[in-house]
């Protein structure tokens, strides 16, 4: 009787880890007939390719050179990497201006950092303060042409500069833009709704690749003799515009899921309509649709590759014209693989900042 108190008792099961992973491994990769034959499945593909890609990827990698002859070994040609970092980075951006870029990402890192502090007084100023006044510092660092800096035309922009910059554009232009729209949709005012319809719509039914197209090649055509509008500002312009009818219906969503109380309550209060939707809908709408917004920045985010269309050269295009080159030729498995590291390593962590924001908001609650 003794026995079977003690090895019934809660501190003796949780002193016995061993016993716990068992469990868990029968609840969880054995728990029936099904579950054990998939288990056994991804089994036998992990043993059967893991020993192969380690040794492609680390074990016979080729490390140390600067040409594609010193790629002796049976692996990864990391070399090729190595040469060319800068250019999947910077783009054909001039090597002795890249330290602009450079401060320009440092810049920006050091003032996003106060955003993240719950203690700095005006955040709300201050952020508005920095989205007007930081994109203003970058375009005259990377850019240039006055204050002594060499001017940058924009066709020599590239790499994962470019992409980042593409995105981060696209993604604050269309944030407000498409949630005036989600507002016009919802609206009472019968012509502002139809024309945000019109609008959403309109830009919903259009892939991406054929805006871009329309805004470098199509757009010239109709403009005046003599005038020209750079090819990256187009492009933004056109992103924007596409990414903001999607921003759109993801707001909208978080409006509808609003019950009205919410509403009646901000009526008993006096509230006018912005005051409403800015103090009382807006803030419990964006809580609720954070997943969908981040999913609508991974997909842009992946999206910029689409650029090569227009001749802009964003990271993967970068990758594909460095494979191409004669002194690398045979290198574009590395090449492929690095830029889909880059590209994980953002959407990872972008989806990793959505899973907390969400716990920190509780999203999972609806407000009554």
């Amino acid at each position: 009787m003794m026995t079977k108190a003690l090895l019934s008792h809660p501190s003796r099961q949780r002193s016995n880890p061993a016993s716990r992973s068992l469990l868990w491994v029968r609840k969880n990769l054995f728990s029936s007939w099904s579950n054990s034959l998939l288990t056994l499945l991804c089994i036998w593909l992990i043993w059967s390719f893991l020993p192969p890609l380690l040794n492609w990827v680390f074990f016979q990698a080729n490390w140390v050179g600067s040409t594609r002859a010193d790629c002796t070994k049976a692996g990864a040609c990391w070399v090729f990497i190595h040469e060319r970092f800068g250019q999947f980075m910077y783009g054909l951006y001039p090597h002795d201006q890249r330290w602009r870029v450079n401060l320009a990402l440092i810049i920006g890192l050091l003032s996003i950092v106060p955003m993240f502090l719950k203690t700095i007084p005006h955040r709300g100023r201050y952020i508005a303060v920095w989205a007007v006044v930081y994109p203003v510092v970058v375009w005259w660092l990377m850019y240039g042409g006055f204050f002594g800096l060499e001017r940058v035309e924009t066709r020599q922009w590239g790499g994962l500069t470019l992409t980042l910059i593409i995105a981060s554009v696209g993604i604050a232009g269309a944030l407000p833009w498409g949630i005036l729209l989600a507002l016009g949709r919802r609206s009472h005012m019968p012509v502002v709704r139809v024309l945000s319809v019109i609008f959403i719509e309109f830009w919903r039914g259009v892939p991406l690749i054929t805006v871009l197209f329309m805004s470098s090649v199509m757009l010239p055509l109709f403009m005046s003799e003599g005038t020209s509008i750079d090819k990256l500002i187009r492009a933004l312009v056109g992103v924007i515009l596409f990414q903001s009818a999607y921003v759109a219906e993801v707001v909208r969503g978080g409006l509808q899921a609003l019950p009205k109380g919410q509403y009646e309550a901000a009526e008993s209060l006096a509230l006018g309509y912005w005051k409403t939707q800015g103090l009382v809908i807006l803030p419990q709408a964006l809580k609720l649709v954070i997943p969908g917004l981040v999913n609508t920045i991974i997909a842009l985010f992946k999206d910029t590759s689409l650029v090569i269309i227009i001749g802009l050269f964003d990271l993967f295009s970068s990758v594909q014209q460095a494979t191409v080159d004669p002194a690398w030729l045979g290198m574009s498995t590395e090449g492929y693989v690095f830029a889909a590291l880059i590209y994980w390593i953002f959407c990872f962590s972008m989806s990793r900042y959505s899973q907390h924001l969400e716990k920190r908001f509780n999203t999972g609650r609806t407000p009554h």
